[in-house]
């Protein structure tokens, strides 16, 4: 389950807030494969697809 939004200030590098941008349009499949520099999107992508139910392929 999803943890609670919670208010307040965010720090993200860039490939996390592009991960959580995917998230929020609605993104329920990734496949990839973890090379520099994108790993930090897959990393980010793997565990909220965990958190919401959705395909995560590596």
């Amino acid at each position: 389950m999803p943890t609670p939004f919670e208010p307040g200030p965010r720090y993200l590098s860039g490939n996390e807030a592009a991960a959580e941008g995917a998230v929020a349009a609605g993104c329920d499949f990734y496949a990839g494969y973890p090379i520099t520099p994108s790993s930090e999107i897959m990393e980010r992508l793997a565990a909220r697809f965990a958190e919401l139910g959705r395909v995560f392929v590596q």
